[in-house]
C-alpha cells in the first residue's frame, strides 16, 4: 500500500530547494516549479513528491498532467 503523499509548506520548501520565496512564485508563473495546492481557505502548500521531484531533475521538472499529454501525444 502507497503511504499518501504529505503536503508541505512554504518554509520547507525554501529549505529543501535553497531558492528564495520570490524565486518560487517567478518559477511557479513560468511553469517550472510545481505549483500550490489549496489545503485551506487561507493555506496551501506543495505535494511532497513534485518537490522531491523537482530537486531530483529541476530542469526537465514539468506537471505530471504534460507528462501524461506527452506520452499520449508521443505514441499516437
Amino acid at each position: 500500500m502507497l503511504a499518501p503523499d504529505r503536503i508541505v509548506r512554504l518554509n520547507t520548501v525554501l529549505v529543501r530547494t535553497g531558492l528564495s520565496r520570490s524565486t518560487i512564485y517567478r518559477k511557479i508563473a513560468e511553469g517550472t516549479f510545481p505549483p500550490q495546492i489549496k489545503i485551506s481557505v487561507n493555506g496551501a502548500g506543495w505535494r511532497e513528491s513534485d518537490i522531491n521531484r523537482w530537486i531530483e531533475d529541476s530542469v526537465a521538472w514539468r506537471p505530471k498532467s504534460l507528462e501524461i499529454m506527452d506520452d499520449r501525444w508521443r505514441y499516437e
